[in-house]
């Protein structure tokens, strides 16, 4: 049966990966906007704090991961108080050194690995967009190895060096994705994947999306009725399934026309639909122009 957490990491199609050496000593703080791409960071030494827009002020120590699929604007702290630095994270140029901020001598308070990458899908804010806007992980020894990797990887340029950043990348996403309680996670992904009733229905629809479903046929794949699914889906993945199966159903059609060998008539039969004229209203409705305009733009 189909896996939907790895089939929204291997839509998204993380790429370019980016990593840095983060250091802190005294007082300091820096303000970061809003950048958009997904960024991490593992937690080498000592300890700080990270206050994201929107989101409850978290204290960093020795040993966390966190991840940001979108990467709202946020600040980070030492342990004394200090103005924030601002910083724009769009025009600031990548260093190719230890970044230090506060005291510049003698041995840092805290030090960390962080980094960002790029999601290469075309629907990559419908799929970011199931995801948490944070995730915090704490002691996940896994994930301080693969950003480690991921790390080493990026700074030499072996053969082979770009597959091996995707499938390290797509690997710390995935371990990051399971490592979060998904009960206590916001409407999503992994709400829903963490009731066991929903999960079974996410894995068929998943797995089929082709499929003619309705609310009563996933209903029944959950085992509850058509009314008790409609709202404990809704309530836990934030959308309706129906509403869901089209989300789904149009990135895998924006992923597949974005492909050259992929003509749109086999792209309306793989995502359901009888015929390539009923495919092409559907997606001009919802993407806002046609298919094929949309595969040459890609």
């Amino acid at each position: 049966m189909s896996d939907p957490l790895a089939d929204i990491v291997k839509l998204l199609r993380p790429r370019a990966v980016y990593s840095k050496v983060i250091s802190g000593a005294g007082s300091w703080a820096v303000r970061y906007s809003e950048f958009g791409e997904p960024s991490f960071c593992t937690m080498l030494e000592g300890e700080c704090v990270l206050a994201v827009d929107g989101q409850e002020p978290l204290a960093l120590a020795a040993g966390d991961f966190v991840l940001m699929p979108a990467t709202p604007g946020f600040t980070m702290s030492g342990l004394e108080p200090a103005g924030p630095v601002f910083v724009d994270a769009k025009k600031v140029p990548a260093p190719t050194e230890e970044i230090r901020h506060g005291r510049r001598e003698g041995p840092p308070d805290v030090r960390m690995l962080g980094g960002y990458f790029a999601f290469e899908s075309p629907d990559a804010s419908l799929l970011a967009s199931l995801l948490p806007t944070l995730l915090h992980v704490r002691d996940i020894g896994r994930l301080s190895v693969l950003v480690q990797l991921v790390r080493e990887e990026s700074l030499q340029q072996k053969p082979g060096r770009d597959l091996v950043l995707e499938r390290l990348v797509e690997l710390l996403l995935i371990e990051a994705l399971r490592s979060t309680p998904g009960e206590c996670a916001p409407p999503g992904l992994l709400r829903g994947l963490a009731d066991p009733r929903l999960s079974a229905a996410l894995r068929h629809l998943h797995g089929d999306p082709a499929q003619s479903w309705t609310v009563a046929d996933l209903a029944r794949k959950a085992a509850l009725s058509r009314s008790a699914f409609f709202e404990r889906f809704s309530r836990a993945v934030g959308l309706p399934p129906m509403e869901y199966l089209l989300a789904w159903r149009m990135a895998i059609a924006k992923d597949l026309l974005a492909r050259s060998d992929v003509g749109i008539a086999e792209v309306a039969e793989r995502v359901g639909y009888g015929s390539a004229s009923t495919f092409s209203t559907a997606f001009s409705r919802h993407v806002g122009q046609p298919p094929g305009r949309f595969a040459r733009q890609g």
